[in-house]
């Protein structure tokens, strides 16, 4: 019999997901696992989980370094991080965002980037700018023909903007009003010191 991936999603808010563990700090979105974000350690044993996801959690919390590490800690090796987080171009659209995040995020977790580096390696298999992102919010509030417009708009602009999110980031964002995401999939380095240079 095969081995059910163990997955988690943290700051689940009401999204729970379906064969996840979810954790919130809120106790009225009834998650899994009720934990303050920004409390460590996360109370789950080392290398716990194959599959993490952060859905637009991290711009809340205090660290997003601190909380980088714990999910490093949780996962498996060879375990996928799905970061989704918003974009500086439209990142403080929010009241209870701190912060947006750029494309040299993943700088910080790399050895190499003796300036910035946190300690804790992880490779980068993925990063993807979203203009429209969080369809499944706005669906709800939307009248469906913009929404299916502002999709398929949103379709356009992603498909340019990921030949090269360096450029789009760097150059032509604002162009386009901005961009609501920016999405990284993670995989953990483990073994390594975590003593930072």
């Amino acid at each position: 019999m095969k081995e059910e991936r163990r997955k988690l999603n943290i700051g689940c808010g009401i999204f729970r997901k379906k064969g996840f563990i979810n954790v919130d700090g809120v106790a009225s979105m009834k998650p899994d696992v009720l934990h303050d974000l920004n409390s460590y350690p996360y109370p789950f044993e080392e290398n716990s989980f194959d599959l993490t996801e952060a859905d637009h959690v991290i711009e809340h919390l205090k660290d997003p370094f601190q909380v980088m590490r714990e999910l490093h800690r949780i996962l498996n090796p060879n375990g996928l991080l799905v970061v989704r987080v918003p974009h500086f171009s439209r990142g403080f659209t929010h009241a209870d965002h701190r912060r947006g995040f750029d494309v040299s995020f993943p700088y910080y977790f790399q050895p190499k980037f003796t300036a910035g580096y946190t300690g804790v390696h992880f490779m980068l298999k993925q990063m993807k700018l979203r203009w429209f992102a969080q369809p499944y919010l706005k669906k709800k509030i939307m009248p469906l023909p913009i929404f299916y417009i502002m999709q398929l708009w949103g379709w356009v602009i992603d498909t340019l903007a990921n030949i090269s999110p360096f450029i789009c980031s760097r150059i032509w964002c604002y162009w386009v009003g901005g961009f609501e995401e920016i999405l990284f999939h993670f995989v953990p380095v483990k073994g390594e010191s975590k003593v930072m240079p």
